[in-house]
C-alpha cells in the first residue's frame, strides 16, 4: 500500500520557490541543480499524519536555501514538530565535503519518566540515522546534538504537570545523484519518519510503489503528551 499523501501547503503554482529561496538576482541566479532539490522537496509523498508548509530559510548560510517547516498532527493535537532546511553552495563547502547540505530541527514533548532513561539521547540520534539507512539513502558528515530540558511549573502554573522537551538538532551531506541534485523527497520521508517516530507514531506500511520500508528497524516512543499549553 501506497504511503499516504500528507498535507502540503502550496500558496504559489507558478514560479514556484522564487520567494521561498535564498535570493535569486542576475548575479546570483538559482542553478537548476537546486531548482531540481526544490521540486523534489515539494513532490515527496509524505504521511497523511504530517503537515508541511515551506517557511522563510535562513539567509546567510548558503547562497542558496529552502526550508519547510512540518508538525506531527493528531486532531488538534501538535506531538512533535520541527524545521528542516536545504543549503547548496555551487563551489562546494569544505565542511560539508559537497554541495548540498541538510539542516534539522525537531522537537517533541516526552512524558518526565521516559526522559530519566539515560540512553534516550543515543536512541534518538539513532532514530535520526536509522530513518536515512531504512530508505537506502547516502549521507555522510553527519553531526547533531540532543537536548532534554525539563520544566516544573510554580503559583498561577502550578496546576500544569512537569513537562519534558527533547530537542533533536542535526546536519547531514546528502549524497548527490548523476544530476548533480540529492534525491531530497527521499530525504525529506525519511526526516518525516523521524518525526513520526518521535511523536510516538506506530511505522507506517511499506510503500512498493516507492521501493522504501518506512520505519523499518526502529522503535517508537511507547508514549507521548499532548502539546504544550500556551
Amino acid at each position: 500500500m501506497a504511503a499516504a499523501q500528507g498535507h502540503f501547503s502550496d500558496h504559489s503554482d507558478g514560479d514556484r520557490g522564487t520567494d521561498e529561496t535564498a535570493d535569486s538576482t542576475e548575479t546570483n541566479p538559482v542553478p537548476p541543480a537546486f531548482r531540481r532539490a526544490v521540486e523534489a522537496l515539494r513532490s515527496a509523498r509524505l504521511r497523511s499524519e504530517i503537515e508541511v508548509d515551506p517557511t522563510r530559510p535562513p539567509q546567510r548560510l548558503a547562497p542558496h536555501a529552502y526550508a519547510v517547516e512540518a508538525a506531527v498532527v493528531d486532531g488538534e493535537e501538535d506531538l512533535a514538530d520541527g524545521r528542516l532546511v536545504l543549503l547548496h553552495d555551487p563551489d562546494g563547502h569544505e565542511a560539508w565535503k559537497g554541495t548540498f547540505r541538510l539542516v534539522t530541527l525537531v522537537r517533541a514533548e516526552l512524558e518526565p519518566e521516559m526522559a530519566a532513561d539515560p540512553l534516550l539521547p543515543e536512541v534518538c540520534w539513532s532514530w535520526l540515522t536509522g530513518a536515512l539507512e531504512a530508505r537506502g539513502l547516502g549521507y555522510g558528515e553527519a553531526s547533531g546534538t540532543v537536548t532534554m530540558a525539563g520544566s516544573h511549573y510554580f503559583g498561577g502554573l502550578a496546576d500544569r504537570r512537569p513537562a519534558t522537551q527533547i530537542e533533536i538538532r542535526a546536519s547531514w551531506t546528502p549524497r548527490e545523484g548523476l544530476a548533480g541534485a540529492p534525491d531530497t523527497a527521499a530525504h525529506l520521508a525519511a526526516w518525516c519518519d523521524l518525526l513520526c517516530q518521535v511523536a510516538g507514531l506506530p511505522p507506517a506500511p511499506a510503500d512498493p510503489g516507492a521501493g522504501t520500508v518506512t520505519g523499518a528497524g526502529v522503535v517508537s516512543l511507547p508514549q507521548r503528551r499532548g502539546p504544550q499549553q500556551p
